[in-house]
């Protein structure tokens, strides 16, 4: 089966192309847009079709629209009209009457494509599909939760034998995905786009009011949960973009973020009891809180915690066309990888750096030069390879720096423009993990779980050890990631540290950088020290400083 699977729904649309059970190419719109979560601020403007992903997945794969077998669609509208009609609010018909129209609406991006080929997959489905047929073990428990689907926030079950087997749900208005995003918009973020600096933010209060939420954010007793009306300013007052947050901020960020992480508990506790497997699978954009994610590894009742790295609504693209390809009897071989989207060979990288008019000088070891630089508390670019599917840059499109001076954490967040309490994330040899972070599990190459920092080791990693004591470490196996376990391994030979700084290669409100011209862009915009882009080296300034110094 060749299929290409869609998300243009809530927000972050993109497409992924699975031909014979094997994920061919993934890719969200905001990458080729340039509009972070594929919208403006405005409630209608996730349903942006991903026409440029959808084109670029299908080249990638070398498919004409007509050679499809199916196209997926992440949202099933018959099941707003069955089940939540005269319930939703009034933009929500229109978003259903779009999403009946996809079929036409994708024919005419896609030319030759019969409109009846176009399959729509509920979109908690979508989800589930797409954490349990990627997982490492294909028979697994799986727990969706997000804001909302067409008519619940939650679905958990069974995958067994490519097919879904539900067991709980939640049906809307209750949802902890967007009792989340009511407490984000209330300190002051973004709803639809910055839970995450909501649960970085928690990590500097105490859950004062956790008793006091507990009716209102609370586990069902049937798999689900139940929340409540919350009158969020008794609690804290409301929070302004510009900050700054204050402790009762802080305080109530940590009370829902536990409730959070008790209600995952008991709902893990009760699929389990019902389930008897060894994995849990997770999917949706709670999925995306790393701390969470913790919790349920180290008090939950399963062995192995799998977590899909394009968790939210991106995801939900590849989700639809591995659902379709296991119903028609596809084998479904899971990613080794979730470098999925585009790459750039060394000509169009040079002529990227030609067109650019930029010094530049092609290196013989990218890695050793990069890794040297780091050791010299520099600020490195890092653009390699293809780029990341999911919101992690992940040693593709990366920014690296020096893990050691607590103050390469105020550097790099304002290299970044955002907010100081915002933590950056280690990078570590895999076998070198175990010795230096605790808690979470030994491998976390797709950074979505946190861990503890050894005492003795915070001091030397104090740019990445959060005021907690933890970091978001990302596990790196050198004979999967060569060139990044070069870049370790050269910068421990002058530190004695195998550990690097990483986060996203972007600025505070742009999509991570995903083609050259994007890299020259950022490195151009911000204090950084190095690009190393493909085998090439950009200093600032072009002070030629690359492997003849």
């Amino acid at each position: 089966m060749r299929i290409l699977g869609v998300n243009a729904v809530f927000h972050d649309p993109a497409a992924a192309v699975v031909v014979d059970g094997r994920v061919v190419a993934a890719a969200e719109e905001e990458r080729f847009t340039r509009r972070k979560h594929g919208k403006p601020s405005t409630a209608m403007a996730g349903w942006e079709l991903p026409e440029r992903a959808i084109a670029w997945c299908l080249a990638e794969a070398g498919l004409r629209p007509e050679e499809l077998d199916a196209v997926t669609y992440s949202y099933d509208p018959a099941r707003v009209v069955a089940e939540r009609a005269g319930t939703e609010p009034g933009w929500e018909w229109l978003r259903t009457a779009y999403v009946e129209r996809a079929p036409r609406m994708l024919a005419t991006a896609l030319p030759g494509l019969d409109p009846a080929r176009v399959r729509y997959v509920s979109h908690h489905l979508a989800h589930a599909a797409s954490a349990a047929l990627a997982a490492p073990e294909q028979d697994t428990a799986v727990l969706v939760a997000d804001g909302r689907g067409e008519a619940d926030s939650h679905v958990s079950g069974l995958y067994r034998g490519g097919r879904f087997h539900p067991l709980a749900r939640t049906e809307l208005p209750s949802s902890l995905g967007l009792c989340y995003e009511d407490l984000t918009a209330h300190l002051g973020f973004d709803r639809g786009a910055d839970a995450y600096k909501v649960m970085a933010l928690a990590s500097y209060g105490r859950p004062v009011h956790a008793d006091a939420l507990a009716g209102a954010i609370a586990h069902d007793g049937a798999g689900g949960f139940h929340t409540g009306p919350i009158d969020w300013s008794a609690l804290a007052p409301p929070g302004d973009a510009a900050g700054p947050w204050g402790e009762a901020h802080a305080d109530l960020a940590a009370s829902v973020q536990h409730r959070l992480e008790t209600v995952l508990l008991e709902a893990a506790d009760w699929l389990h009891a019902r389930t008897g497997t060894r994995q849990l699978a997770l999917a949706g954009g709670v999925a995306l809180n790393c701390v969470a994610n913790t919790v349920l590894h180290d008090r939950g009742p399963f062995d192995r915690v799998w977590i899909q790295p394009a968790a939210g609504d991106a995801g939900t693209a590849l989700g639809g066309a591995l659902a379709v390809a296991a119903e028609a009897g596809d084998t479904i071989v899971p990613p080794r990888g979730y470098d999925l989207g585009r790459g750039f060979s060394d000509a169009q990288i040079e002529q990227a750096l030609i067109d650019a008019d930029i010094d530049y000088e092609r290196c013989t070891d990218i890695a050793a030069v990069a890794g040297r630089a780091l050791a010299e508390d520099r600020i490195v670019a890092w653009f390699q390879g293809r780029a990341e599917f999911g919101p992690r840059a992940l040693g593709r499109r990366s920014l690296l720096a020096h893990p050691g001076p607590a103050a390469n954490l105020d550097r790099l967040n304002a290299v970044k423009g955002r907010e100081s309490f915002r933590p950056v994330a280690p990078m570590v040899r895999s076998d070198r993990a175990a010795e230096i972070f605790h808690r979470g599990p030994a491998e976390s190459p797709y950074m979505l779980f946190v861990h503890d920092v050894a005492p003795e080791w915070r001091g030397r990693l104090a740019a990445v050890t959060h005021v907690d004591g933890t970091a978001r470490a990302q596990t790196v196996d050198p004979g999967a990631e060569p060139l990044v376990g070069r870049v370790i391994d050269e910068f421990a030979r002058h530190t004695g540290i195998p550990v690097i700084v990483n986060t996203s290669l972007n600025t505070a409100g742009r999509p991570i950088v995903d083609s050259p011209r994007d890299a020259l862009e950022c490195f151009g915009s911000a204090p950084i020290d190095l690009l190393a882009i493909g085998p090439f080296a950009v200093w600032r300034h072009g002070a030629g400083q690359g492997e003849g110094r």
